[in-house]
């Protein structure tokens, strides 16, 4: 511990924390969780009397940039996210058992762990119109060594909400459909989740990642597969909040169901709050049109 007096073991440190086991460079997020992670260390440290300060901040180091906002020309469209449900629905035996596992990440921008933790007594779901659904809850897989219950999923409250805490999300008639059709055909688990293996087991990310990205080599031309076009299954929660967006609900509202901060909406979704060029420059065009048309403004510019 007494080495991590020297600035230059800290400056050391950080670099080794900057690449990979195998020496390349590590993704800009990782390397600042890590920072993050060795910060509260060595702050235990302090506390414990085995360094008299913090070192980290003492070291001129230029954390990596994180490209965080999402880019609207890798977005699914409406119509491509239909195709690839549709496609997701041809995947053998998992894939019907998934579309509306998917529908919801699009339709409900839900996270993944979400829509795993989602039971049918939180829904809410008409014969016509929009139903909602109130989230109450997240399972996202750590890992059966990090969990309490040792099993791979850890059932916790809503991300960054209070533990008992809620997010009503309103959806419409297409998810609800979905939902209905789902309950219908594969039934729920013994526990009331919506969505189970065969076995009546939690939906695992390698299963559905396997789904997703057979289903996009099928919907998906040769040349949006060459682009980070729906990469991810986690991008079709991205494709559904830039939709909203794009639809001109209130980025508030958007961040709400979303389960977000409005900082973190419009840091990321930046380029998507105003995505409809068209739309906008036909605003200014009419904006424009009524002004040359008042007496006296035909020379104005």
């Amino acid at each position: 511990m007494a080495e991590l007096a020297d600035p230059k073991m800290v400056r050391k440190l950080l670099a080794a924390l900057s690449v990979k086991l195998d020496g390349t460079k590590a993704a800009a997020s990782t390397v600042l969780r890590k920072r993050r992670i060795m910060h509260h260390i060595l702050g235990r440290a302090v506390e414990d009397d085995l360094l008299a300060s913090n070192p980290l901040p003492l070291v001129q180091w230029q954390p990596p940039q994180v490209e965080e906002e999402i880019d609207p020309e890798y977005v699914m469209s409406p119509e491509q996210a239909s195709e690839m449900l549709a496609a997701i629905g041809r995947q053998g035996r998992r894939g019907p058992r998934l579309v509306a596992f998917f529908g919801c990440i699009y339709y409900a921008g839900m996270r993944p762990g979400e829509v795993v933790h989602l039971r049918k007594d939180r829904c809410v779901l008409p014969a016509e119109g929009w139903g909602k659904l109130n989230l109450n809850g997240n399972s996202p897989r750590v890992g059966s060594s990090w969990t309490d219950s040792g099993t791979s999923h850890d059932p916790r409250g809503l991300k960054h909400r209070a533990e008992k805490a809620t997010r009503p999300v309103p959806i419409p008639p297409e998810l609800v459909k979905l939902l209905r059709e789902h309950i219908s055909e594969h039934g729920i688990a013994p526990d009331g989740r919506l969505f189970r293996t065969s076995r009546n087991g939690m939906v695992q990310e390698s299963s559905y990642g396997m789904v997703w990205a057979a289903a996009r080599a099928e919907a998906l031309s040769p040349e949006e597969q060459a682009t980070p076009l729906a990469k991810r299954p986690y991008d079709g929660r991205h494709a559904g909040i830039s939709l909203w967006l794009a639809s001109g609900v209130p980025p508030a509202e958007c961040a709400r169901r979303a389960g977000h901060s409005i900082a973190v909406l419009l840091r990321v979704y930046a380029k998507c709050i105003h995505g409809d060029e068209d739309h906008a420059n036909q605003l200014i065009t009419e904006r424009l049109q009524r002004r040359a048309s008042l007496p006296g403004t035909g020379d104005l510019v």
